[in-house]
C-alpha cells in the first residue's frame, strides 16, 4: 500500500465519518419544540409524522451509505478497478473506446447495485408518507430514458476529453474546458426544453386569473416572460415546486401542477417573485461564471496530476491510464471539492436572501412566508436542522432563518 493508496482510503473513510456526525447532529434536533415563527406550519399529529418521516430517512441513509462505503473500500482493496480496467481493455486497445467501456461497466453495476435502495425508497417510504405517485411502469421507463441520456451525453463528453488528453498534449485541459463550459451554457438554456419533456410533459399555462397575475407582475417589474409553462410533477410525487430555466429568449417559468393546486394565486406570484429575484439580481449569470471558472480550475489541476503513474499504480494498474488516473484524482481532490463545495453553499444561501428581499419589497414578504410554509408542510420539512448540517449540507437558508428575513 503506498501513500496515495493510504490518502485515498482516508479521505473516503473520512467523508463517510464527518457524514456520519452531521447526521446525528441533526437527530439531536429531532422533536425540539417548534419556534412561534413555525407552530403553525404543523398540527400535533402532523409534525409527528414529519419527525417519523425524519427518523425513518435518516436510518435509510445510514444503512445506504454505510453499504456505499464497503462497495468503495471492497474496490480498492481488492484490486476492482484493476479488473475493470482488464476487462475493458480486452475488448480494444482504443484509449477512448477503453475508457468508454470501463466508465460504462462501473455506472451500470453501481446503478444496479443501489436500484433496490431506490426501490424501496420509491415505493415503501415514499409511499407510506403518501409522496410517491410513481408508477412501476414509468419508474422503469425513466430509469431507461436515464441510462440512454447518461450514455449519450456523457460518452461523447468523456470521448472528447480522452481524446484531448492523448493528442492535445499539456494543454488539453483547455480544450476540455471549452467543451465542457460550452455544454454547461447549452444546458441551461435547453435543459428544459429538451432534457425534461423526456421525463415530464410540459405545457403553456392556459388562460385565466393565474396567468394573467403573472403576465402582469412580470411587466410590472420589467421582466420579459414569454414562456409559462405547467409540467405534471404529480406524476412523479406530491411534492410542489417551481424553477427559472434558461437565458435571454429561452429563459422560461415552470410551474408544477402541484403547486398550482396547493398554493393561492398571489402565493405562486410570490414564489415566482422569489425566481424572477434571482434573474434581475444576476443571481443565475453570477452562478454560471463561478461554475465555469471552477471547473477551469479543477480541469487545470487534473492535467497536474493525472499522469502521473502512481496514481494509477495505487489503484493496481501498472500502465498510466487516463481513465484510472481520473478515478484516483476525483477522490484526492474531494476535499478541495468539498470546501468550494461550502463556498459555493454560502454564496447561494446569500442569493436566496436577496430574492426573498426582491419578492418582498415588489410584491410581497407575507405571501411568499405563507408559500414556504405551505411548501415546508407539503414536503414535512425539517423545521429544525442543525446548524453544522445546514453549513455543510443547505444551499437554502433554514425556513425559520427565511421568515425572521422577511420580517426584518
Amino acid at each position: 500500500m503506498n501513500v496515495i493508496f493510504i490518502t485515498i482510503i482516508s479521505i473516503i473513510t473520512f467523508d463517510y465519518l464527518l457524514e456520519q456526525v452531521l447526521e446525528y447532529l441533526n437527530s439531536t434536533k429531532r422533536g425540539v419544540t417548534l419556534p412561534d415563527e413555525l407552530k403553525d406550519v404543523f398540527n400535533e399529529d402532523e409534525y409527528k409524522k414529519q419527525q417519523e418521516h425524519e427518523k425513518i430517512t435518516g436510518k435509510f441513509g445510514y444503512i445506504t451509505s454505510t453499504f456505499s462505503l464497503i462497495i468503495m473500500l471492497l474496490m480498492f482493496f481488492l484490486n476492482g478497478f484493476a479488473s475493470v480496467d482488464t476487462i475493458a481493455k480486452s475488448f480494444s486497445s482504443n484509449n477512448i473506446l477503453i475508457a468508454l467501456i470501463f466508465f460504462g461497466i462501473l455506472m451500470l453495476a453501481s446503478d444496479i447495485i443501489n436500484t433496490p435502495f431506490s426501490i424501496y425508497s420509491t415505493f415503501v417510504i415514499e409511499e407510506k408518507f403518501g409522496f410517491n405517485k410513481t408508477t412501476v411502469k414509468t419508474y422503469i421507463f425513466d430509469k431507461i430514458k436515464g441510462w440512454f441520456i447518461g450514455a449519450i451525453i456523457g460518452g461523447i463528453l468523456l470521448s472528447v476529453i480522452v481524446w484531448f488528453y492523448y493528442f492535445a498534449g499539456n494543454l488539453f485541459w483547455l480544450y476540455a474546458w471549452a467543451v465542457i463550459s460550452f455544454f454547461m451554457i447549452l444546458m441551461t438554456m435547453f435543459y428544459s426544453s429538451i432534457i425534461v419533456p423526456l421525463f415530464n410533459k410540459q405545457t403553456k399555462l392556459e388562460d385565466g386569473e393565474l396567468k394573467t397575475a403573472i403576465e402582469e407582475f412580470s411587466k410590472k417589474v420589467g421582466f420579459k416572460l414569454d414562456n409559462i409553462y405547467k409540467i405534471d410533477g404529480s406524476k412523479h410525487s406530491t411534492k410542489a415546486n417551481a424553477y427559472f430555466s434558461g437565458l435571454g429568449k429561452k429563459k422560461r417559468i415552470v410551474l408544477y401542477d402541484t403547486l398550482i393546486n396547493e398554493l393561492s394565486t398571489n402565493e405562486i406570484i410570490a414564489v415566482l417573485a422569489h425566481e424572477i429575484g434571482h434573474y434581475k439580481k444576476k443571481h443565475t449569470l453570477s452562478t454560471i461564471i463561478i461554475s465555469v471558472l471552477q471547473m477551469g480550475l479543477t480541469l487545470y489541476i487534473l492535467s497536474l496530476f493525472v499522469g502521473n503513474p502512481a496514481l494509477s499504480k495505487a489503484l493496481g494498474v501498472s500502465n498510466t491510464s487516463f481513465h484510472i488516473g481520473l478515478i484516483a484524482f476525483g477522490i484526492l481532490y474531494s476535499p478541495i471539492s468539498t470546501i468550494i463545495g461550502l463556498v459555493m453553499n454560502i454564496i447561494s444561501r446569500k442569493n436566496e436572501y436577496e430574492a426573498d428581499m426582491f419578492a418582498k419589497n415588489n410584491f410581497s414578504g407575507d405571501y411568499l412566508i405563507s408559500a414556504l410554509k405551505k411548501l415546508s408542510k407539503n414536503s414535512l420539512s425539517n423545521l429544525t436542522p442543525h446548524t453544522a448540517y445546514v453549513f455543510f449540507h443547505y444551499s437554502h437558508p433554514t425556513l425559520l432563518q427565511r421568515i425572521k428575513n422577511l420580517k426584518k
